[in-house]
């Protein structure tokens, strides 16, 4: 079966221009020029990927990523003109996986929803294997095999991203991991600046998992480093 992908955004000849770009790779596109219009699409299709940009009519982009991430983890990339880097905070704290910034490279925008739904459609069998692997680690619990993590026996909805660093994080307690690493290896490509995309994946994590995010007793930041699960005694 065909990936789906869905395109937003008000400017027409870009959405034309995406879908061109995305069908050669093989996927399929579902084109919708306004924030209602692609909820309204979800709704009714099967689709794997969101590409959807800022500035829209009747329902703007970000706002559209929030209440996506109220009802699905599948992966969701900004495009928008603005580049700043408060802006690209805000997209990913508001729910978003990866931005980019228009005018945009089209041999990289077709690398990253490949690398994005790769690591999405990976994840996607998670009842595979009956056997559970489990890492027990204090209040929480990852379930290796169903890519599941629980927080004091509740499950915790992850993204396709988050769920990565958790996976990494997880089988790695206590060890510290850089920014770089962290996204090299979920991310799987090299970037230049991945510190501030790391960070706010890592507080989002935290706002799941922490029972106080501002003083968060798992997932800590040694600075000058990076990031770390801590050890913990598991609870009896």
């Amino acid at each position: 079966m065909r990936e789906c992908v869905l395109v937003a955004d008000d400017d027409r000849e870009i959405v034309k221009a995406i879908a061109i770009l995305l069908e050669q790779e093989g996927y399929q596109v579902l084109k919708a020029y306004d924030g209602m219009q692609a909820l309204d699409l979800l709704v009714s299709n099967s689709v794997q990927l969101v590409l959807i940009d800022v500035m829209m009519p009747r329902l703007d982009g970000l706002s559209a990523v929030m209440k996506i991430r109220e009802r699905q983890n599948i992966p969701i990339i900004v495009l928008s003109a603005k580049s700043e880097e408060t802006d690209k905070i805000l997209g990913l704290s508001m729910g978003a996986d990866d931005y980019v910034a228009k005018p945009y490279n089209p041999k990289e925008l077709a690398a990253r929803v490949k690398s994005h739904l790769r690591r999405y459609m990976r994840l996607g069998d998670i009842n595979s294997g009956s056997c559970a692997g489990e890492i027990k680690n204090g209040r929480l619990i990852w379930n290796t095999n169903e890519r599941i993590l629980y927080a004091d026996g509740e499950p915790i909805r992850l993204t396709a991203t988050e769920t990565k660093i958790i996976d990494l994080m997880m089988r790695n307690t206590g060890r510290i991991f850089p920014a770089e690493e962290i996204y090299r290896r979920v991310w799987e490509e090299d970037s230049f600046s991945p510190e501030n995309t790391v960070m706010v994946h890592i507080r989002r994590i935290r706002e799941k998992i922490e029972l106080n995010p501002k003083e968060p007793e798992y997932l800590k930041v040694v600075w000058g480093i990076g990031y770390k699960i801590e050890k913990m005694e598991s609870c009896h």
